[in-house]
């Protein structure tokens, strides 16, 4: 149980970093430092755009069950 859910864990990070690198830049930060403010701000939100914030949500969500099953597996071990 412990290695499955190791192995979730390091996948979900994985897949969690891509996908936020995968997002556009929405301007005023580093995106916007190196020209990326301009073209952020001329087009909208479009459905991928929508798809990768769930996505990475749902990544987000099955880290942090995976730290906590990890913490509770090796508080009660």
């Amino acid at each position: 149980m412990t290695m499955a859910l190791q192995i979730t864990l390091v996948i979900a990070a994985i897949l969690m970093t891509v996908f936020v690198l995968l997002h556009k830049g929405k301007g005023g930060g580093l995106s916007s430092l190196f020209g990326g403010g301009v073209q952020s701000n001329l087009s909208g939100s479009t459905l991928v755009e929508k798809n990768l914030d769930r996505i990475t949500i749902l990544m987000a969500v099955i880290w942090i069950i995976c730290i906590v099953g990890l913490n509770l597996i090796q508080a009660y071990a």
